[in-house]
This record gives C-alpha cells, structure tokens and sequence, in this order.
C-alpha cells in the first residue's frame, strides 16, 4: 500500500490546538519537534524511558504550562486521550540499539503494537518515525519509496532494520483492517543540536574527536556516501506529513538528496573545528551501507517539502552546540 492516486495534495496544519503525544519526546529529533508543536500552540505529551536520549533536552520546556512529560516504555500499554501520535521512540544509533538488540526489537514491534492500539482506542492520527535503514545495503541508487530493500535478516543491525519494517507492515495492516490515519515517514540521516556525544553517529563522532583533538575515525576507505538534513528540516518535514489528508499514508522519504562521502564530512568538520587530528581509517562494521541517498520526489509532490539548510550551515550550528555542553 502507498500512497493513494487522486488524493488531495494540499497541506493545511491545524487552526484548532490539539493534543499530541511523542513517543521518544526527550530524544534529538522528538526535543525538536516538541518545541516546533509547542510554537504552533498545542499541547504536548512526552513518553520516554530515557535508554537513549537525555533529560537535558526538554529541561527547558517542564515549567511550559501546555508540555507534560511521563517516564513510560511504549513496550507496555499507554491509556491517555490525544488527537495525533508522533511515535519517534526507539534507539536509533548502533550503539544504544546493538546493546540490547531483543529490547530494540521488541520497541520496533510491541512498542508499534501498544500506540496503535491506543490510536484506535481514541480514534487519533498516528505517524511512525521509520528510517532509510528499511533498505539495507541498497542495490537501487538513489532509494525511492517503491523500493524493497536489501536487508540481512540476521545480521547486528537487524533488530533496527528488521524492527522497523515490520513497524512499516504492522501500521499498514492496522490501516488496511481498522482504516486507521496512519503516517509512515522514512528517515535519512539527521544531525543537529542535542545529538548526544557518545550516539555513534558519524556528525557528532566526528565532531567530539576533534573538539578533543583526537584522529577523526573514518571506516573503510571513506568513499562510502550519506546525505545529511539538519533536525529543522525534518521536523518541518514530520509535520507536514502529519497534516496530510487521510489519503496519504506514506512511506514518504524525508532527507536531504546531496550526497557526502566520509571524507568530505571529515574535512568540512575539521575546518569548522580548526583542530583535530588525522584521519584513521577502521574495518567497516557488518552491514554498514556503502551509499544512502533519498529520492524525495514524493516529498516535494505531497508535503512542498525539501530541505532548505546547507551542510555547511548545519554543521557549524552543531559544533557551537557540541562546543556549549563540552564547557
């Protein structure tokens, strides 16, 4: 099921507040958007467990008369009443995810299964937080929706790749028999303020080692591609892909289309920093990706969605970010 021929394209967000919940609400993408909807006037509710995100993201926003924040595991049955379900919960960096990868899968799968259900139960709109990992090891370039992906179903990281696909079928399955308001977003590599410094994740790794003035680690020969969005970007993006009319369902790509290799990151980061040494090169992990690029085609036609901050721009936002809380 995709997204469905004849629907009306227009993006209208809501005059009316509502009441929203964001499953993972104090991680780095779910901080920003908490901010974004708190902006727009609505109500916020935080569920987080904390495994992989931080208190410090949303400490500013406790005394916020419209924010609640509660200490949950969407892996256990959640009974509240709200109008829209951003559900972003689940360890996202292969660090916090391969270290207790049953948890991970059990977040993808249990965690789905608990906030559909309570998106039927209050007949609200749901939206997954799936990510480009749906494709693996990509043998198509760059990746578009129609895509199936080329994932190994046993491998280190497929509590995460699996995990999340079979989020992708179980909110596809609930809308097909329950004809629920479903939102699958696909996410492409995100970086910004509030990443924490020990993700994994190669922006903030790259940046701490050289704020440290340790050798920046490359894997591999360093030819291998991502294409990075800044968080504003795609929280912008999530949001509009809330609001579409019931007749999009996604999955819809949601990343920036200018593609890096790690070397090319490496050396924007040590220039922004202006220290930091050489680059080291490691053996790749299992099942990293060689190249990962979206089509955002479908996100320019459904949401007028792309992009708009250059890597140069984001970058350099992050540094001061990562230079504030190392001080």
């Amino acid at each position: 099921m995709s997204i469905t021929a004849g629907v009306d394209r227009s993006v209208a967000f809501p005059q009316v507040p509502q009441r929203i919940l964001v499953t993972g609400g104090a991680g780095f993408i779910g901080s920003h958007l908490c901010r974004r909807l708190l902006a727009m006037g609505h109500d916020v509710l935080v569920a987080d467990n904390f495994y992989s995100s931080s208190r410090r993201n949303i400490i500013d926003l406790l005394d916020e008369p419209r924010f609640e924040l509660m200490r949950h595991d969407v892996t256990f049955p959640l009974y509240v009443e709200v109008d829209q379900i951003y559900h972003l919960a689940c360890p996202a960096s292969p660090v916090f995810y391969q270290r207790d990868p049953v948890q991970t899968t059990k977040t993808c799968v249990h965690g789905s299964i608990n906030m559909l259900g309570l998106a039927k139960r209050v007949g609200a709109r749901i939206l997954l937080s799936s990510t480009s990992e749906v494709y693996g090891d990509p043998s198509v370039h760059p990746q578009d929706e129609s895509y199936w992906g080329n994932v190994n179903p046993i491998g280190i990281r497929s509590c995460y790749d699996e995990g999340k696909r079979c989020a992708e079928t179980l909110f596809f399955d609930y809308y097909r028999q329950h004809a629920m308001q479903i939102k699958v977003a696909r996410i492409f590599n995100t970086y910004g303020p509030n990443m924490l410094p020990n993700d994994g994740r190669v922006v903030s790794s790259f940046i701490v080692q050289a704020l440290h003035g340790e050798p920046l680690t490359v894997f591999g020969d360093g030819s291998q591609t991502r294409s990075f969005c800044y968080v504003d970007d795609l929280v912008d993006g999530l949001i509009r892909l809330m609001n579409t009319p019931p007749g999009v369902t996604g999955p819809i790509n949601l990343g920036n289309p200018v593609e890096f290799t790690m070397l090319e990151l490496a050396a924007k980061v040590l220039e922004l920093v202006g220290g930091g040494g050489p680059v080291e090169h490691l053996p790749l992990p299992a099942d990293d990706p060689v190249r990962r690029r979206p089509n955002i085609d479908r996100a320019i036609e459904l949401l007028q969605w792309s992009p708009s901050v250059p890597l140069d721009d984001g970058l350099a936002r992050t540094v001061e970010y990562f230079k504030g809380i190392a001080g």
